[in-house]
């Protein structure tokens, strides 16, 4: 059984390494860590950028550093038209003794009283020592956004191991391999297997490369795997469903979008609206599984929670076998 298993699983390796569709599935985590670190900011980060002339005042630079991102140019000119590009960026120039502030005049008010407040500061002289100010910190080390964008992006690779599992039964049925195994001794468990495995590798191997990219190597390596490998199963069974279903790529790709549906509804829910509203979303596995994620990449979750999140993704998961297991059977005939 392991031997057939193992024939099958390369089979559908050697395949998907030859189709571009397949082949951008596969490479589409690293895609995702390198996005994410690109454009999610870190915790300390700030969105204040200021343009200022390089050597006029070598002291004022130092102090804005201190507070926003800063940026150097040749001259005043050249500034101006830093200032004028689309994103953020603020002026400070000299004139006289004293200095002013050039915008563009689409920013925000926020970013704009900040740049006013530095340059106060600065000209008053007054520093961070000089502050009566206590720093509190709650622990957090670990920026929300990109926390929230990785653990998005392992919900979605986990779905992205469905659409390959449909994607290699398509194919099977295009080459009457799926015809072929009910005249051999492979049982229908060992093909259900045998085609699984290239939907959980991606889901494992995906969300190992994803989190070493983007630097969440310190969480629990077991305890994401235990979520991961119980997410995949919805997406396997799914998969199994539209590939049998379908006749051609395109429409079983398609069809597994729909998961993307349930999947950013337990996102929105967990992040956006309250506690009286969670109860509507206890249906959904990705809900449970965004939870458990959320924990894991805090470096603060228990196996005792992580276990009960993986429970009831497993319950809910059992819960759509039972529906869809006679049209998996059906399909294999």
């Amino acid at each position: 059984m392991l031997k057939r298993i193992w024939i099958i699983f390369t089979r559908d390796l050697e395949v998907n390494a030859k189709d571009f569709i397949s082949l951008y599935i596969l490479i589409i985590p690293i895609l995702f860590g390198v996005l994410i670190n690109v454009f999610s900011p870190g915790i300390n980060d700030t969105t204040i950028n200021l343009a200022l002339i390089e050597g006029e005042n070598s002291e004022q630079v130092s102090y804005f550093e201190q507070f926003a991102d800063v940026e150097l140019f040749e001259n005043k000119q050249k500034v101006e038209e830093r200032v004028g590009n689309r994103d953020a960026m603020i002026g400070v120039l000299k004139k006289g003794d004293a200095y002013y502030l050039l915008t563009q005049g689409n920013e925000s008010e926020g970013i704009v009283d900040y740049a006013k407040l530095l340059t106060g500061l600065y000209e008053q002289d007054i520093d961070m020592v000089d502050s009566n100010s206590e720093l509190i910190e709650f622990g957090k080390t670990v920026p929300p956004l990109k926390k929230t964008l990785v653990n998005t992006a392992i919900l979605f690779i986990s779905i992205l191991g469905g659409m390959l599992i449909a994607l290699n039964v398509v194919e099977g049925k295009v080459d009457n391999t799926l015809n072929a195994m009910n005249v051999t001794p492979t049982s229908r468990l060992t093909f259900i297997l045998g085609k699984s495995m290239m939907g959980v590798l991606l889901s494992v191997f995906g969300t190992l490369a994803l989190i070493a990219i983007t630097g969440f190597l310190n969480v629990n390596i077991f305890q994401m795997l235990l979520v991961v490998v119980i997410t995949s199963l919805l997406s396997i069974l799914v998969g199994f469903i539209e590939g049998l279903t379908n006749k051609d790529i395109i429409s079983a790709a398609g069809s597994i979008k729909l998961l993307f549906l349930p999947l950013i509804a337990g996102v929105l829910a967990i992040e956006l609206l309250g506690d009286k509203w969670q109860p509507f979303f206890y249906w959904n596995p990705f809900y449970w599984a965004y939870k458990g994620n959320d924990l894991i990449l805090s470096e603060s979750g228990s196996w005792t929670e992580i276990l009960t999140y993986s429970g009831f993704v497993l319950a809910l998961c059992g819960i759509v076998y039972l529906i869809l297991a006679p049209k998996i059977k059906k399909g294999l005939e």
